[in-house]
């Protein structure tokens, strides 16, 4: 999952870009840039890295993203097994925020656009009738052609701006962060090792040797970059993992709770409850119904 500012390939017939993705998975590059981007997951589920936001998503899942906010999707391991007919299916729309000219944000018509890219700058999870129509112009608007596509486009943003069926997803972090980029591959070198080994007992001396840093200066650093405690970020990226395993309903609880890096059942049960607002059955059971 490293870092990376991403040049979102362009042509200059088309003043943004939308694209249909099926491929084996999302891929694991964690990276940013200038584009905001509006993501339909049509088919795949996993753990998503937004801002400093670990979280799951799932088929169905439309989000917007600001512009420069680091995001990837980490697909769950079954689709980086070479499975045929095992993909991820997405819709992809990126544009630069002056994609319609200097001006067109100045507009009186447009403030609530303008107020719409700022919101997104901390990511925004669409839900209800909002996201089903979206979903329904996105087909269409990766089949139109010339000014047609740009109408499509200014409907969407036209329903995004008028809408209030969201949530954020990172509120907390701030673009200047990506300022630094040497910064930016010391969260990758703390993030790549987290995700390999959240099953064991990561402890600060291990994570603080990894980022090259005392213990007590990664624990300041940790938490100016991401606004929580490492064992905060740690518990979150343990419980992300529960609950896509909940969903696959393979294992019993008890046997989840061990398997993504918890040894004790009562402290899970505790943190799982704290970050998803619902026990582990309750949510195994909300989304298998």
């Amino acid at each position: 999952m490293k870092p990376h500012f991403h040049k979102v390939p362009s042509t200059s017939d088309t003043s943004f870009t939308i694209r249909y993705d099926k491929r084996p998975n999302f891929g694991t590059l964690w990276h940013f840039h200038p584009e905001l981007e509006l993501h339909y997951i049509i088919q795949g589920e996993g753990t998503q890295y937004i801002g400093d936001t670990v979280s799951s998503f799932s088929s169905g899942d439309l989000i917007l993203l600001g512009e420069n906010l680091p995001h990837t999707w980490r697909c769950s391991e079954k689709y980086f097994q070479g499975n045929p007919g095992q993909e991820v299916e997405a819709f992809v729309l990126q544009f630069l925020p002056a994609c319609f000219g200097k001006e067109f944000l100045e507009l009186p018509e447009t403030q609530s656009i303008s107020s719409l890219y700022e919101n997104a700058k901390k990511g925004m999870i669409i839900h209800g009738k909002t996201k089903e129509k979206i979903s329904g112009i996105l087909h269409e608007t990766i089949n139109s052609h010339n000014v047609e596509r740009i109408i499509y486009l200014l409907k969407i943003l036209h329903i995004l701006g008028s809408t209030t069926e969201y949530e954020t997803i990172s509120p907390g972090y701030a673009n200047s962060h990506l300022a630094n980029v040497s910064e930016m591959h010391r969260l990758e070198k703390i993030y790549t090792y987290v995700l390999a080994h959240y099953r064991e007992e990561i402890s600060l001396e291990k994570i603080s040797s990894i980022a090259n840093l005392s213990v007590s200066s990664f624990a300041r650093y940790f938490k100016q970059m991401t606004n929580k405690t490492f064992f905060e970020f740690l518990i979150e990226i343990r419980i992300s993992n529960v609950c896509r395993t909940l969903i696959e309903d393979k294992l019993p609880i008890e046997v989840i709770c061990y398997e993504c890096g918890f040894n004790n059942v009562s402290n899970f049960y505790r943190h799982f409850k704290k970050v998803t607002g619902v026990t582990p059955l309750t949510y195994k059971k909300k989304y298998l119904n």
